[in-house]
């Protein structure tokens, strides 16, 4: 297999804030952003998976959203109260957030601008398929291809997540390395909603990559913050131009799979593909499949284009 070309993480001012990332493949391939969900650091899109999509021929960028990983730390907000999601659902009083998805989708854009990228293939995973969502809204000329990844359009109606991914999130912080590697084994097991033995075997060294890089808890609770007053984009939606691809696991108990189908409902012409034994995340068994649907979809989307 011929060698990745690869940059080191590196740290550039847009839209205000630090961002760090990293590229994977040839600076002359068709760019390709992958945007982490709630919490994640870029260092979640597996360095093999950004390798592989590399290898179909782009320019893979991944990067720490605001609020964490080695990307700028913001300020405000208390954590979030029960009270105040049992107002949310029930009697629809919004969150106050000190940003919102609005802003992440900006910082997404802003670099774009940074690295003189003009239009760009997004791909975002859960959050990081609202924020993708969002710039195709907002930024239309910016998007050349859209994959929403067992995201959300922020209808209200869609089922919430089941009671033991609910309680994990809303879990004070861990206090220790310890801790924090336990957590992360127990949140992606949940999440995976199966047994992946490539995976687990994986997590503690994942773990400490991301203990080594920094936590921000208080950011991670902002980031949620975000999301819940952001609202639902559902309306909007209609309006996005990009080719999308929506992409949902059969067994997400974060994201109800109802809200991948929503999505492309939502969405002009956007295509639909539901994976089997994947719950709300990306394990190693499903990359030949989902690779190969984001690969397929850009790659369509470029030939459109030109």
């Amino acid at each position: 297999m011929t060698a990745i070309a690869h940059q080191p993480p590196q740290t550039v001012r847009a839209n205000g804030i630090d961002i760090c990332y990293e590229i994977f493949g040839d600076p002359s391939a068709p760019p390709l952003l992958l945007i982490m969900g709630l919490g994640g650091q870029m260092i979640i899109w597996d360095d093999e998976f950004c390798e592989q999509l590399a290898g179909r021929g782009f320019r893979v960028i991944r990067f720490d959203n605001r609020d964490i990983g080695q990307s700028s730390k913001l300020h405000g907000g208390r954590r979030l109260s029960p009270f105040e999601l049992l107002k949310l659902r029930f009697f629809h009083i919004p969150v106050a957030a000190p940003y919102k998805i609005l802003d992440m989708a900006k910082d997404t854009v802003g670099l774009m601008d940074a690295l003189d990228i003009k239009s760009a293939h997004l791909v975002g995973a859960s959050m990081g398929g609202m924020i993708a969502q969002e710039v195709a809204i907002s930024f239309p000329h910016r998007v050349r291809s859209l994959t929403s990844i067992m995201s959300t359009t922020g209808n209200p109606r869609i089922p919430p997540p089941t009671r033991e991914v609910a309680m994990l999130l809303m879990a004070p912080p861990p206090k220790t390395k310890d801790e924090y590697i336990k957590r992360f084994q127990k949140t992606w097991k949940v999440l995976r909603a199966g047994s992946f033995p490539e995976d687990e075997a994986r997590d503690v060294a994942l773990a400490e990559r991301c203990f080594a890089r920094g936590l921000n808890p208080a950011g991670v609770g902002r980031q949620l913050r975000a999301i819940l007053a952001s609202g639902s984009r559902k309306p909007r939606l209609h309006q996005v131009t990009a080719p999308t691809l929506v992409i949902h696991g059969k067994l997400d108990p974060l994201v109800h799979p109802s809200a991948g189908k929503d999505t492309a409902e939502s969405i002009p012409n956007a295509k639909l593909v539901m994976i089997e034994r994947m719950g709300h995340a990306i394990p190693i068994p499903t990359w030949p499949v989902i690779i190969a649907e984001i690969a397929e979809h850009a790659h369509g989307a470029n030939a459109q284009a030109a």
